[in-house]
């Protein structure tokens, strides 16, 4: 078993529970699933870009990336409906938990000037959105081998009915948010 998933059974669930007053377990929020989403749109003229998007993101999550495809055809930016145009990987399970354990204790604070993440990302529902503007923070991608530095969307989604329950559950978890003035 995980180490942060120890750690959510065991501890943070009677907190949540207690914190919340639910009287069952099964109603505490969880993790759900981790979305990691990389956009590559200079893939329409060459697709080798989005082949090492693909690789960088099975190298950081260690479950190979699907392609994402255009759903409609946009002419102003030379776009046919069905190119490839993104790379994305969803995590559940055991590399879940393993993955947001690695983002929050060594990914997030080799960001540089990092003073936290905002606690304004979330969707209304309780799932968080983190935007990552350089692959390299991740110490899976060799530096030398980078040919651009490419961003991603880390998506996660919860079972938490509100944003305050979605913030409590991550902020358990570890995550580092934001002090908002």
């Amino acid at each position: 078993m995980s180490r942060l998933l120890e750690k959510y059974k065991k501890g943070i669930v009677p907190e949540l529970q207690k914190d919340f007053s639910l009287k069952n377990r099964m109603a505490v929020p969880r993790l759900e699933k981790i979305v990691i989403n990389i956009g590559a749109g200079e893939a329409i003229q060459n697709i080798k870009l989005l082949d090492t998007a693909k690789q960088e993101l099975s190298l950081i999550t260690g479950q190979w990336a699907a392609t994402g495809r255009a759903k409609k055809s946009i002419s102003s930016f030379k776009l046919r409906k069905g190119h490839a145009i993104a790379c994305y990987v969803t995590l559940r399970g055991k590399r879940m938990y393993e993955f947001f354990d690695r983002l929050v204790n060594i990914v997030l604070p080799r960001v540089r000037d990092f003073r936290g993440v905002s606690p304004r990302s979330f969707d209304g529902r309780g799932n968080y959105t983190l935007g990552m503007k350089d692959q390299l923070v991740f110490p899976e991608i060799d530096y030398t081998k980078v040919e651009k530095s490419r961003g991603m969307n880390i998506t996660i989604v919860t079972s938490a009915e509100t944003d305050k329950e979605g913030h409590a559950l991550l902020k358990k978890l570890g995550m580092p948010f934001r002090e908002e003035a």
